[in-house]
Order: C-alpha cells, then structure tokens, then sequence
C-alpha cells in the first residue's frame, strides 16, 4: 500500500487570506493532474510553537498570511524542517521569517528583526524592512540564477510572479547570510533578492513571490509541484 505524504500548512487559516483560499485547489489539482496526493493539516502558528509540531511530516509549507500570531510558532516550524531534513517552502511571509529563522538560528544575529513584528526595533537590526515600494498586487520579473534548485524548478532563468506583500529583506544583512550557506537565487529587475534556497537541504525553497496564485490554481505552480514531490520522495 503506498504512503500519503503528510503536509504540514503552517500559517493562521483565514477565508480573507487569498492563498488560503487557494490551497484546497491546489491539492485536488496537484491529486487530479500530477497524481501527487497530499494529507493536508492546518497548524496555525500558536500550535507550532509546541515542540515537535511538524516533526513526523513529510513536507511543511510557511503560507502568507503575516503578521503571524506567534511570530516564535513560525520560526520553530522553519527550524524544524532545516534542522531534521524536511522539504519546506515559505511563500511570502514564510520567505521573510525564513530568513529570519536563519539569521538567529545559525548566524547568531540574535537581535535580526522583522519590522512588521517589531516596529521599534533599531534600524541596524531590521533583517527584514518595509519596501520602497509596495508590492501588493504586483507582477514582475524574476531572473533565477543557473544551476540553482530554483531554476531546475522552474525550467527557465526568467519567470513572472505575483506578489502580495509590504516587507522585503535588508540588504545590509545578506552577506552574512550568505557566508553562512544561504544562497539567494532570484532576483527582480533591480536586484531585488525574490528566492532563497538551502544548498545541501533536501529541499528548502522560499520565495517572496505567491506560487499559489498562479493563474486560477487548475494548474500548479512548479514550485507547489516541487513541494508535493519532495513530500512524496520523502
């Protein structure tokens, strides 16, 4: 008998929240076109918070949806999952506190900050930032670097993606996320980092873009479908 891959969502489920929405679609697509089955359980951030919450899944997935209601909830999922080896993908809010995650967790930027989450927080601590611009309701180009999990993802080294969000990361801290093995990907026209990835992981994918709300949700993203299969591998 074959196994179900278990997916954790992570993230505070809200029929206001787009991606949410969004989600039982793409698992009965992802079931119905690519034969990728998933069982699928909501944690909301509070609950992950508790030690061992997405151990024992095969896959977990940070949604939109910041700010979190624990802030502590969403990067012990993050934690988890790159500590103990499992698939993770962060799409928007999952790819800031990702970051975030890996400034503590393994460069010992104790005080990084995340500016929605604290908005006094020193200016030299700010690892994530509000942008310039909005990018609610944006579209734009990615340009991924070669060789990269993202680009063997996506098929090509120029993608279109939408975006739903207000905060971005710091430049003034990537290089020591860099020095410490986190590779930035993507890219906007301007320079902007869009995807990270985790060399050496399995899979760990996050991006500051919404894969999931690619065209009507009938076909995956190939990030959602990269996700599924890494949980199926798993």
């Amino acid at each position: 008998m074959t196994k179900t891959a278990r997916l954790a969502l992570v993230g505070d489920r809200s029929p206001h929240v787009k991606s949410h929405v969004r989600v039982p679609v793409l698992l009965d697509a992802l079931a119905e076109r690519d034969g990728l089955v998933l069982d699928a359980y909501w944690i909301p951030t509070g609950d992950a918070e508790a030690p061992g919450a997405v151990k024992g899944f095969d896959a977990v997935w940070l949604l939109p949806g910041s700010p979190y209601a624990s802030e502590a909830g969403a990067l012990a999922a993050i934690r988890t999952a790159r500590e103990d080896g499992i698939p993770f993908l962060g799409t928007c809010g999952g790819f800031q506190h990702a970051l975030l995650e890996f400034a503590r967790g393994v460069c010992g930027l104790d005080g990084a900050a995340h500016a929605e989450n604290d908005p006094a927080a020193a200016a030299d601590d700010l690892l994530i930032a509000p942008l310039a611009c909005s990018l609610v309701g944006h579209e734009g180009t990615v340009r991924v670097a070669p060789g990269s999990l993202a680009e063997s993802v996506l098929g090509a080294e120029r993608t279109t993606e939408r975006y739903h969000c207000n905060y971005g990361p710091d430049t003034r801290h990537l290089d020591t996320l860099r020095a410490h093995g986190l590779r930035f990907t993507g890219e906007d026209e301007e320079g902007g980092v869009r995807i990270t990835e985790l060399p050496g992981h399995p899979f760990f994918l996050a991006t500051l873009f919404q894969p999931e709300l690619a065209g009507d949700g009938s076909r995956p993203h190939p990030i959602v479908r990269a996700l599924a299969r890494a949980a199926a591998d798993r």
